[in-house]
């Protein structure tokens, strides 16, 4: 169950077609473009080549039978294969550092026995991530570009192998794309990139039937429920990824409010996804050991 990358859509959109149907257990491989579709291949090939509107291409999208609004989509992340080249691209203005950036600057950077060659002296483990899956909005398309309640872009580094992410369903099918991976990416994404690259993600769809008590999207790590939630300012996505793990606490443990908050308080982290999207992206984090307290071992 292969969908090639030129299979791609860059916006989620309910008037989509879907390139494939599958059904709830079905394993799938998403091969995927980078960021910039492939546009940035050595360092002479500069930031303003690339077509804006092509920017964040998503494999996709696909329909998963029976899935119908209301329900939850759980996607497992089985595997990322990266591609053995990745690329940083730099422009003047960008990200909350681009006042010091005068020209633009490209840096292809290896991947080599799991590591991202930065310079001669400086090589990173690789943490492969899914910088873009999102399920399709209940109405309007949105660009890839610009996360929201249905996810997409929301380059939370969390979104890596043996996570689980939970995502609403607006539309008959889910319509679920998947792109944008990064080979490292440090929180706040602040240069508006990481080690962008293509590669492959090989993923596990579920349905989770009439689900309504998730607050989505939602992560579940080895040791972490995380809620996330994107808005105009760091402030506006901070207070909705907290208020969405308030409701989560709520939904699932037996406390008021004035305890879950507190719980949350001194138990729970708030942190940042990106700060260079359309839309920022801020995630709060609580470990799973709380919920394994009260007999709750799944959503």
């Amino acid at each position: 169950m292969y969908i090639k990358k030129e299979n791609i859509t860059v916006s989620m959109d309910p008037k989509n077609t879907p390139i494939k149907h599958y059904t709830s257990g079905d394993t799938i491989v998403f091969q995927t473009l980078d960021c910039y579709s492939g546009n940035i291949r050595n360092e002479e090939d500069l930031f303003h080549i690339v077509d804006y509107s092509t920017i964040n291409p998503a494999t996709g999208p696909v329909y998963i039978e029976d899935c119908e609004p209301g329900d939850v989509l759980k996607v497992d992340i089985l595997n990322i294969k990266l591609d053995s080249q990745g690329c940083m691209a730099l422009a003047p203005g960008s990200g909350p550092l681009g006042q010091f950036i005068k020209e633009e600057r490209t840096k292809i950077i290896n991947i080599e026995d799991g590591f991202a060659i930065f310079n001669d002296v400086i090589k990173i483990p690789i943490t492969p991530m899914v910088g873009v899956i999102g399920t399709s909005p209940k109405e309007d398309k949105i660009l890839n570009g610009t996360p929201g309640e249905h996810g997409s872009n929301m380059d939370c580094s969390k979104i890596q192998e043996g996570t689980s992410i939970f995502l609403p369903v607006n539309v008959p099918g889910a319509l679920l794309s998947i792109g944008d991976l990064h080979a490292v990416m440090g929180d706040g994404e602040v240069a508006t990139c990481g080690v962008e690259i293509s590669g492959e993600v090989t993923i596990k769809v579920t349905i989770l039937k009439n689900n309504t008590s998730i607050p989505t999207p939602i992560l579940r790590t080895k040791n972490e429920y995380i809620t996330i939630a994107s808005g105009k300012t760091l402030d506006q996505a901070n207070n909705a990824a907290c208020f969405k793990m308030l409701q989560l606490l709520q939904s699932k443990l037996p406390m008021d409010v004035y305890e879950a908050i507190m719980l949350l308080s001194i138990t729970g982290n708030m942190e940042i996804c990106q700060v260079v999207n359309p839309l920022v992206t801020a995630r709060m984090t609580m470990p799973i050991w709380v919920f394994e307290k009260y007999g709750i071992n799944s959503l």
